[in-house]
């Protein structure tokens, strides 16, 4: 009797669901998805050489125009997101490091797609994404309608989430802005405790990797200890795209699929030695994928043109007819999705100024289809700076190895 219950009840669910969707705005919808400290070439589209990582976001790559060189400004959490949805580097909208901002004289997207009539509501990285607070979302969906919060690491709870946001924007009959921000692949990963063990996890990917199937980055070293934790980071990577999954199959479920432009991110790259809080490649390469229906071609790519962070917010306002704000430093690629072309779209600056913890290491970058230039202008030979991988059990291990082994010394010393 509680099963048929419980079926009842899913399925009276499902049938309010769907009502809402029928009666709410015709108007274009906007559901952004991010991942956290994520290399793009974790996922199979952009070329993973580990098999199986992630089946929904290649789903969604193959109905979408996919860029192959898209960068963000900053490799740091954040720093990067603030520039997402602000449309200014991080010299320019104050967001340099881990702290808020008071009084910041800009509006950020969830101001303007208010503005215009939206219903704004976000999953996870609130403050990361919103340079000041009170946050000005209309709903936080950390919290569950039941006042539990949400665990970050559960992919079912983003499904449940994006249902809760489109239904509160059902409620209003307004069209729906969603930033819902994926936790993993961000340490800790699935089943890895703090010192590198294995521990245990309730919230298991729908496949575990094993260290002897995982490959070694090129800017990592062959070592047993790289190798096991690089599995509990892809099994993480799985555990993303679980719940990206889950957020699409809810769209899917409000039949509001064929009217919602969706975007695909990652806030960086992976959280270990020479990606995250870096500035090369691997820090700042995003996996940017964009689905509008009706307009983007499904299954594209566009390998021609570079875009960045900076460039979200200005192209998401074309895209929904707002006016931009005064002072944004970025440039719309609305153009691009539509299958035109855009020209002096063949390199992007990147900044990093500092860590969590205030520590000031500031650089600045050129990236170009080929070529990437670095300034430091801290470094003396002698200075060590602060990063986010410090922490991690590959590192610990290139410091142990680097007093025997002079090629790792080498990069221990980078």
């Amino acid at each position: 009797m509680l099963s048929t219950r419980i079926v009842l009840a899913f399925l009276l669910g499902q049938f309010l669901f769907s009502c809402i969707a029928v009666g709410q705005s015709q108007r274009l919808n906007l559901l952004i998805i991010t991942v956290d400290d994520m290399s793009a070439d974790s996922l199979g589209v952009f070329g993973c050489r580990l098999a199986d990582t992630s089946p929904h976001v290649d789903k969604l790559a193959s109905e979408s125009l996919r860029f192959t060189m898209a960068h963000v400004q900053v490799g740091n959490c954040m720093p990067s997101r603030n520039v997402m949805w602000s449309g200014r580097y991080p010299h320019n909208n104050g967001v340099e490091g881990f702290y808020q901002v008071r009084n910041p004289g800009y509006p950020v997207l969830c101001d303007l797609m208010k503005q215009a009539g939206y219903f704004t509501a976000i999953r996870h990285k609130v403050s990361h994404s919103t340079p000041y607070s009170p946050y000005q979302w209309d709903l936080n969906l950390d919290t569950a309608e039941n006042g539990r919060q949400r665990h970050t690491k559960d992919p079912v709870s983003y499904g449940d989430a994006t249902r809760q946001g489109i239904q509160a924007a059902g409620m209003q009959n307004k069209p729906f802005c969603l930033l819902i921000n994926i936790a993993d692949p961000h340490k800790p990963f699935f089943a890895e405790g703090n010192r590198g063990q294995t521990v245990p996890d309730e919230y298991v990917p729908s496949r575990v990797f094993t260290a002897e199937e995982t490959p070694i980055p090129g800017f990592l070293f062959d070592d047993p200890v790289v190798h096991k934790e690089l599995a509990h980071y892809y099994s993480s990577v799985r555990r993303a795209d679980d719940a990206v999954g889950q957020i699409l199959l809810a769209l899917e479920e409000s039949k509001l699929a064929d009217r919602t432009l969706v975007m695909f991110l990652s806030d960086h790259g992976m959280p270990l030695p020479f990606a995250k809080t870096q500035l090369y490649h691997h820090s700042t390469h995003t996996p940017l994928m964009i689905r509008w229906p009706g307009v983007t071609k499904p299954g594209s790519i566009d390998n021609r043109h570079m875009v960045s962070a900076v460039d979200f917010t200005p192209t998401l306002l074309d895209i929904f007819s707002i006016d931009h704000p005064a002072g944004l430093d970025g440039r719309s690629f609305a153009p691009l999705l539509k299958g035109q072309t855009q020209s002096d779209r063949d390199y992007v600056f990147k900044e990093y100024n500092e860590n969590a913890g205030g520590s000031r290491d500031p650089m600045r970058a050129v990236q170009t289809a080929e070529y990437l230039y670095i300034f430091n202008p801290w470094s003396n030979g002698e200075r060590v700076m602060a990063t986010a991988t410090t922490g991690t059990s590959t590192y610990r291990r290139m410091a142990e190895l680097a007093r025997v082994d002079d090629a790792i010394r080498f990069r221990h010393e980078l």
